[in-house]
């Protein structure tokens, strides 16, 4: 492929992977002092009630809400547990579902309640935000259940047998903060130093591994979409707009929402109580979301997950994703249009 076909390529996904490194890298090394410092007791007093009845060690608690502040941190600090041995890949699972009705929540405040609510308006937008919270809620839900029925101590280990077990990551500086407590306290700032040493080069190391998988993955994948014409992904709209009985016009704004979410919100915002009622118009945009999973897989899901787990468990992690959303918002549409 000539270079002039790939630059423009590099420009646009190198400021990417930089971004989502730059979270990675403050997920796992907060996942790092976290284990190191005991705080997991304090900060997962705040997602006990899921993590316990999903038989998830505290430490996961930690990841759930810290994706409350930014999904990719959250999913570094997973990841690490996932190296360190703390927790297997159907506990990583189950973890990951839990985790995203909490990845929700940071979108209320930087698109839903800035952005979208506005444009749609405040009966639409409420309706729309609620049953988009209520679908998080529901596959978060199912997480909880699924640990509770899946899991046992056989898919995760405690930190402290984990350290024993030299397996490294989130574990690694867990030696060190135990040594700070039996120093005199002359030796307490070193001990500090060298636990924060320990976070960092913890963190280079599994930076230094998923980047470079991170920004081959993008970089391919941009192409294909450059090369690939997406648009043939919109003929599953109009059987889907059929299936459940919406006006002929929910098709183009399905179309425009699964490709981006701002314009399909303002194509269907002026043709509220004309040709969509406001349970409808949620109808259309909900299905616009399922298409959309076709083009998103491929533009977002695929590089970052893969970038993050390497791509047989990401796959995993993709597909478990997928399914319960596809899942979850067909049943919230059905209960739209009945």
């Amino acid at each position: 492929m000539q270079s002039s076909a790939v630059l423009p390529v590099l420009f646009e996904v190198l400021p990417r992977v930089a971004r989502i490194a730059a979270y990675i890298a403050v997920g796992v090394f907060a996942a790092n002092l976290v284990v190191a410092f005991g705080l997991v007791e304090r900060i997962a007093g705040l997602s006990r009630y899921l993590t316990s009845p999903a038989n998830l060690p505290d430490e996961v608690g930690t990841a759930i809400v810290t994706t409350a502040a930014s999904t990719t941190a959250g999913y570094g600090m997973l990841a690490e547990f996932r190296e360190s041995g703390v927790l297997d890949d159907r506990a990583t699972l189950v973890a990951v579902t839990i985790n995203t009705f909490f990845g929700f929540v940071q979108h209320i405040f930087t698109f839903y309640w800035p952005v979208l609510i506005p444009i749609l308006g405040r009966e639409v937008g409420f309706m729309y935000v609620g049953a988009r919270a209520a679908i998080a809620l529901a596959i978060t839900a199912t997480g909880v259940v699924a640990g509770a029925v899946l899991l046992s101590d056989r898919n995760t280990t405690p930190v402290a047998v984990a350290e024993t077990d030299g397996s490294g990551g989130a574990v690694d500086a867990v030696e060190s903060a135990a040594d700070a407590s039996a120093d005199d306290a002359d030796d307490t700032e070193d001990s500090l130093r060298e636990t924060i040493e320990d976070a960092a080069r913890s963190t280079w190391t599994k930076l230094r591994r998923i980047v470079p998988r991170l920004a081959v993955v993008y970089v391919a994948v941009t192409l294909l979409l450059r090369t690939t014409d997406l648009e043939s992904f919109a003929a599953l709209a109009s059987p889907l707009t059929n299936l459940v009985g919406l006006p002929g016009a929910a098709v183009p704004v399905v179309v425009a929402f699964a490709f981006d979410t701002t314009a399909g919100a303002a194509a269907i915002a002026p043709a509220v109580g004309e040709t969509f009622t406001p349970k409808q118009a949620v109808a259309t945009m909900l299905i616009g979301g399922i298409i959309s999973f076709a083009v998103s897989t491929f533009k977002r899901s695929i590089p970052f997950q893969y970038g993050i787990w390497g791509p047989e468990f990401g796959s995993k992690v993709i597909a478990v994703n997928t399914g319960l959303k596809i899942v979850f918002i067909a049943v919230a549409v059905a209960l739209l249009v009945t």
